[in-house]
């Protein structure tokens, strides 16, 4: 037998051996990812399977999800969860113990309960907050646990009386001095004073301060009206007036603007432009 004669039946032997091998591979991979188990389905997607509701899978096998008591199959439907009132120790269910004053929380962690209202937890147990007079609790877990009513701020461990003076109301505010003014009145060191709203002015929004009339500006403490020029108009703001198309301002005032031979007023209508083709010179337009 020739060199090549015997190459030729070696690369022929060989080609055999790997096709066999891939067979082999192919062969275990059908029945180690393709068969489906017991308690299975294929996937909505085609490619390979999932367990069915209530089973997990364990080393390519679907095996039964032991839902102990007290507890249920949660919505994935291969694990559960503990009842209200229950937690989880190991795989078992164990009732929650809430102790006096408290009440379930649906945490997943956790002591599983929380204090009521005016209640803190202290070594497992709740104990009542002091709440002075003219305060109330919070639902705050941190800080005091209490708040001065309406009308107090707290001094120490107390709530005193804030001094509210006439035309004043209380606030809510833990910050400031406790109290603001009435519409109309401004606060003026410890008390409240009416805002003077002079003629054609009016009160603010705020209520502390007044604006002129539209067609008036301020001077001094009082409005006076708008002394509009020939060719202009009172502006949007209301309280000055501008030019109108065409005019400038000199002044007080509204002088016609000089337009030169070849240019047009410009999107302002307060200047002029050259026209297309032409270009500024000094006060003139000049060919370009």
């Amino acid at each position: 037998m020739t060199t090549i004669s015997s190459h030729r039946y070696m690369a022929v032997g060989c080609l055999i051996v790997i096709t066999l091998l891939g067979a082999v591979h192919v062969a275990r991979a059908e029945v180690g990812y393709g068969s489906t188990p017991n308690n299975a389905h294929a996937r909505a997607s085609g490619r390979g399977w999932e367990c069915d509701r209530g089973y997990t899978e364990v080393s390519q096998d679907c095996v039964a999800v032991a839902v102990p008591a007290n507890a249920y199959l949660e919505a994935s439907g291969s694990t559960w969860r503990c009842d209200r009132g229950y937690q989880r120790d190991a795989a078992a269910c164990v009732a929650i113990a809430v102790p006096s004053n408290a009440y379930l929380n649906d945490a997943s962690n956790g002591s599983g309960w929380e204090c009521d209202r005016g209640y803190r937890e202290v070594e497992g147990r709740c104990q009542a907050i002091k709440v002075p007079a003219n305060a109330y609790a919070t639902s705050s877990r941190h800080g005091r646990g209490w708040e001065c009513a309406r009308g107090y701020r707290r001094t120490d461990e107390s709530c005193m009386a804030v001094a509210i003076p006439v035309n004043g109301y209380a606030v809510t505010s833990a910050y400031g001095r406790g109290w603001e003014c009435e519409r109309g009145y401004v606060a003026a060191d410890a008390a409240c004073v009416a805002v003077l709203v002079p003629t054609h002015a009016y009160l603010v929004d705020s209520g502390d301060a007044w604006e002129c009339e539209r067609g008036f500006m301020r001077k001094a403490d009082g409005c006076v009206a708008i002394a509009i020029p020939p060719n202009a108009y009172l502006a949007r703001s209301g309280d000055a007036w501008e030019c109108g198309r065409g005019f400038k301002t000199t002044d007080s005032t509204c002088v016609a603007l000089a337009v030169p031979a070849n240019a047009h007023i410009d999107y302002g209508g307060h200047g002029w432009d050259c026209d297309r083709g032409y270009r500024s010179q000094g006060r003139s337009c000049v060919v370009e």
